[in-house]
Parts: C-alpha cells; sequence; structure tokens
C-alpha cells in the first residue's frame, strides 16, 4: 500500500491542490459476495494534520461528487470543488483549523476503481462486469485511507445527499472512529417513494440503447436515459 502524488497547480482559495491515489493490492470482499483483487482510491487533503491527528475531517461526496472537495487545480479552471464554498481558510469548514480530506467512492470513476478500470480477468474495463458495491462497502474502503493516513479517529465525518448517508453508516458501524457528523440531506432510510423513484431512474438509462449492458466508453453510453432519469431524480428533490 502506498501513495502516489499527482497533479499540483495552484487553487483560488486553498493554495495549491494536489490529488493522491492510495493504491492496495490487497482483495477487497465486498458486501454481496465477490471481490476487487485491486483497489485504487484517489483522494485529496487541506489543511493541516495536527502531530496529534485530531483535527481530521472526512467529507464524502454525493452521488455525482468526487474527491475534489474544493480548491482548483489551474488558476483558470472553470470552476473549484464542489464544496468550495464550505470548504476553505476561514469558511464553515475551516482548513486553517482542521484537516479535510475528500476520497472518490469505489465505482466512482474519477480516479478510484470502478467501471472504467482494468479488469484484471481480461484486461478490458469492467463495464457492466463490474461487481454490485454497497454503502458498507464504499464506507469500509474511505476507512482503509484513513488510516493509511495514521488517523485513529475522526474529528468528524460532514457529508450530503449519499454523502450523509456514508456519515450515518460511519456513526454506526465505527462509532469509537468518528467524534461526531454532521448530516444533510439524507435520513437513515429511504421512503418506498424515493425507492420507486431510483428504480424507475436506473430503467431510463437502462433502456436507452446506448446502455449495452453497462459496456460503453467515456463519452458514449445512455446520455438521454441518464437525463430524464436525473430530471425524475430531481423532481423528487423538491
Amino acid at each position: 500500500m502506498f501513495d502516489s502524488p499527482t497533479k499540483s497547480s495552484s487553487s483560488h482559495s486553498l493554495g495549491p491542490t494536489q490529488y493522491h491515489d492510495f493504491i492496495s493490492s490487497q482483495p477487497f470482499a465486498l458486501e454481496l459476495g465477490g471481490e476487487l483483487s485491486q483497489l485504487t482510491l484517489r483522494y485529496e487533503t487541506y489543511g493541516t494534520l495536527l502531530p496529534d491527528k485530531s483535527n481530521a475531517i472526512l467529507v464524502p461526496h454525493a452521488l455525482s461528487g468526487d474527491h475534489h472537495v474544493a480548491g482548483r487545480y489551474h488558476p483558470d479552471d472553470p470552476k473549484p470543488g464542489w464544496w468550495d464554498g464550505f470548504v476553505g481558510p476561514g469558511k464553515a469548514i475551516d482548513t486553517d483549523r482542521f484537516f479535510v480530506i475528500g476520497i472518490n467512492c469505489i465505482g466512482g470513476c474519477r480516479g478510484s476503481t470502478g467501471p472504467l478500470s482494468t479488469d484484471p480477468r481480461t484486461g478490458k474495463p469492467y463495464g457492466g462486469f463490474f461487481p454490485e458495491i454497497t454503502l458498507g462497502d464504499i464506507v469500509r474502503a474511505q476507512r482503509l485511507v484513513i488510516r493509511h493516513l495514521g488517523i485513529p479517529r475522526l474529528h468528524a465525518v460532514v457529508g450530503g445527499s449519499m454523502g450523509g448517508m456514508q456519515a450515518l453508516l460511519w456513526s454506526a458501524d465505527y462509532p469509537d472512529e468518528v467524534g461526531r457528523i454532521a448530516v444533510l440531506a439524507a435520513g437513515l432510510s429511504q421512503s418506498p417513494m424515493a425507492i420507486a423513484l431510483n428504480a424507475v431512474s436506473r430503467a431510463c438509462v437502462e433502456s436507452d440503447p446506448q446502455w449495452r449492458g453497462g459496456h460503453y466508453l467515456p463519452g458514449e453510453g445512455p446520455q438521454t436515459g441518464l437525463a430524464i432519469g436525473r430530471q425524475i431524480a430531481h423532481i423528487s428533490y423538491l
């Protein structure tokens, strides 16, 4: 297991923004069966970790987010990280006080192992053969990164939507490793209506002829089905 530092450049609000890859060659067992023989998790950190490592805050992302929580890679980047207004010097999650961690979920395809990753069995992208994962898998994978950073206990986990669900699971599964959680737009369980709307949204994607069972290249795929599915999802947010 090791860090692989990559791109670094200036950020408008946080100084240089850099991401790292945590790479494990150990098999990662999945809750629903099967395993990932190799695991990569892309993450970013902001602020300075105290010597006693007591000021770490994990900010898990929502369904369409990633590890790039705040800042910019380049001064001319069109937009900063997805929660730049909330995370940074003097902001609600103050990086002058806290060491903030953003991790791309497994399955997220923004640097972490997911359907675009190479299946070692075939030498081709997993695509539709990528195994089903759960929020429990996502949180256990995040914990590997936290342990890798040498942090025994998080000051807090703060997340919205699917990120809030991860915060709840952190507190349930690892209560001795989390000081507190802040949950936005998420609950302990989904209502039957929410479950039904999610099922319809998935059906929109899978009924698009370009879905191809999940086997499509970046830039291709079920764009129409995905757009309709997201419209349905946004109606449910009203």
